[in-house]
């Protein structure tokens, strides 16, 4: 005997169930990924702290910027050769592994002269890391692109923003802006801390420059840290005129956070760590 079977379609109010489900469970995940990137956006301003904070100890303990201090191999060991010119040897030491590489003791943090050499602004890391400071271990040289190529949890801190988000630490005075000039005023920020993205220009040799943040972002953080302006105080922004910021000619240091704009990543920053 053949039984027929009725087949029976959806009522409304089943598919105002499974509408309801799925509505609440897109509207978890957004609400998931907002609070994934508000716990990032902390680790930025907390990083900046706690790296500020790292280098005025090391300075307050060895009574020298790191990278530029001329006696790190006094403590730390000596590593390189000493006719390399990218790897000053006050000191004298000897040879150790792991080692370093002392600086010239000028009062500056300099990059490197050239590609996969020693500089100032990668030992910095590396000496910052010797001495207990900062977590991780870093090379003290340059990628192999670049004197100022940075490599993000090789050569310089990785964010927890991103893989290819790094920290920089480093000299910079208005002399030398023209070459990053759509991304710095032209003011002295001297001995400066920066993080941005390295994918584009960090790999190719510049400077871990390039905005991994929304413009509301980076306002909400300069706003909690500093005050609230790209182009004054002591955090100020990278991509003066590449959209961060109301400015066209990345020369106004007066103009405001765009926020009107919403389009992704057009901020980096940079901190004047100095007490």
């Amino acid at each position: 005997m053949v039984i027929a079977m009725q087949q029976r379609g959806f009522t409304l109010v089943e598919l105002s169930i499974v509408l309801v489900i799925i509505g609440l469970l897109a509207g978890g995940i957004l609400g998931g990924q907002s609070l994934i990137r508000a716990a990032e956006m902390r680790t930025v301003s907390t990083d900046m702290q706690r790296f500020a904070t790292a280098v005025n100890v090391f300075t307050d303990k060895y009574f020298s910027l790191p990278g530029d201090f001329r006696d790190a191999t006094r403590f730390w060991g000596y590593s390189g050769t000493t006719v390399s010119p990218a790897c000053v040897t006050n000191s004298g030491a000897a040879a150790a592994t792991p080692g370093t590489c002392d600086g010239n003791g000028n009062g500056t943090i300099e990059d490197a002269t050239a590609a996969s050499r020693s500089g100032e602004s990668f030992q910095a890391w590396k000496q910052l890391a010797l001495a207990g400071l900062v977590e991780g271990t870093y090379t003290g040289n340059a990628g192999a692109l670049a004197n100022g190529h940075y490599i993000p949890g090789t050569n310089t801190p990785r964010s927890k923003v991103g893989n290819n988000v790094g920290w920089m630490l480093t000299y910079i005075k208005n002399d030398t802006i023209p070459v990053v000039s759509s991304h710095l005023l032209n003011v002295n920020y001297l001995n400066w801390m920066g993080v941005g993205d390295t994918a584009s220009n960090g790999l190719d040799g510049s400077w871990s420059d390039d905005g991994f943040l929304k413009n509301e972002e980076a306002w909400n953080i300069d706003t909690k840290l500093d005050d609230g302006l790209p182009g004054q105080g002591k955090l100020h922004a990278m991509g003066m005129d590449t959209g961060c910021t109301t400015s066209a000619s990345g020369t106004d240091r007066s103009a405001p956070y765009n926020l009107a704009l919403t389009r992704s990543n057009a901020c980096a920053l940079l901190l004047n760590y100095t007490r």
